[in-house]
């Protein structure tokens, strides 16, 4: 059996860690027909659109994806490829698995967490207005006639959090929590401060909690969670949060488990599926072969398992552990410390993960 699946090999480092991502999944003997699609900055000089109607046609078809970061400029220009195809195939839910590997520079030895983000809606969503503009004063004009302080020279942006968005992740998060056999699901907000919206989602969450009694669950305000990560990341197991606050303890978790380097990722809906590393298209490394590529053997992980080809991504997980453990073909970031030997570059330390491979299954 052959599965068609859309890759999108990203700007930057995008194509070198998807390529090695690519051929690590191969090694393990599952049959994929790759379907090569192109969005980013290279495809707004030629299409006119860094997300063109193609990739989505190829990923609605395929159903599931493989992708490499793409660049997002910060503060101009469009707005993230990464936002608009979450939005545009209704990919709700953020999976992102943050587990130590035996060899990786860590502060803190053997978390196992998983986050599950709401990935839609929040302020994450980016509904902005630019401050001065006419529709901006007039929302400012009706808040302050309404008693609240805003200062005239603001920009807005609205965080809207709606019943049926946290009905679907938090549900989302408790069925996860059941077939992985996890023991607890956090809710994490700051309803103490925003009453309306993420008191909303927790009020969602422990209504959704209720159907599921063998599933320990609790509450947790944001900035706690962020200290007791840091002090106890042991009593954590699932994490449910919403847009924003998921991307921000996504990367705390990951400098806890290595870095960005170590992060995998899926955005998932209904029937639709993106898997991708975690971590950006870091530019300024592109093309020089650098860059650790776990994040995204570690996606393709995911992604054999979504397919139910279980077997192939343990081998390929074990494969990528030994690896690391053994410290001698790995990049720059996860040589042991006083180790001499030159970093092996992204792409040798994917042949060495097929080596393994090769060397288990015989």
């Amino acid at each position: 059996m052959s599965y068609p699946i859309t890759i999108i090999p990203g700007d930057g480092v995008g194509p070198e860690v998807t390529a090695a991502a690519r051929i690590c999944l191969e090694s393990t003997g599952v049959k994929i027909d790759w379907d090569i699609q192109e969005a980013g900055r290279a495809v707004l000089k030629k299409e006119g659109t860094p997300l063109p109607e193609r990739v989505l046609r190829s990923i609605r078809k395929n159903k599931v994806a493989l992708k490499g970061p793409i660049i997002t400029p910060v503060g101009y220009g469009f707005r993230s490829v990464n936002v608009a195809i979450r939005k545009e195939l209704n990919l709700y839910a953020c999976l992102r698995p943050y587990k130590y590997f035996k060899g990786v520079k860590t502060p803190i030895k053997d978390i196992d967490i998983v986050v599950i983000r709401e990935n839609t809606e929040g302020l994450y969503a980016g509904i902005e207005f630019k401050a001065g503009e006419a529709k901006t004063k007039k929302f400012i004009e009706f808040l302050q006639n309404n008693g609240r302080q805003v200062s005239a020279d603001s920009g807005i942006s609205i965080k809207p959090i709606s019943v049926s968005g946290s009905q679907r992740i938090s549900d989302y998060a408790f069925r996860y929590a059941k077939k992985n056999k996890r023991k607890k699901v956090s809710i994490v907000q700051k309803a103490n401060i925003m009453k309306f919206t993420d008191g909303l989602f927790l009020n969602i969450a422990r209504n959704i909690a209720k159907k599921y009694p063998d599933i320990e669950s609790e509450s947790i305000l944001v900035d706690n969670l962020a200290m007791q990560l840091l002090q106890n990341p042991e009593k954590f197991d699932v994490l449910l949060l919403p847009n924003l606050y998921g991307d921000i303890i996504s990367d705390l978790l990951a400098g806890l488990t290595g870095g960005l380097g170590m992060a995998p990722g899926v955005n998932i809906g209904d029937n639709l599926a993106v898997f991708e590393p975690t971590h950006g298209s870091a530019p300024d490394l592109k093309g020089k072969n650098r860059v650790n590529p776990s994040a995204a053997i570690l996606s393709g992980v995911m992604m054999l398992r979504h397919i139910g080809e279980n077997k192939k991504a343990d081998l390929l997980h074990q494969a990528l552990a030994e690896i690391i453990k053994e410290g001698k073909t790995v990049t720059f970031d996860l040589q042991p410390s006083g180790k001499q030997d030159r970093p092996a570059r992204t792409r040798r330390m994917a042949k060495a993960i097929c080596k393994r491979v090769y060397e288990l299954k015989s």
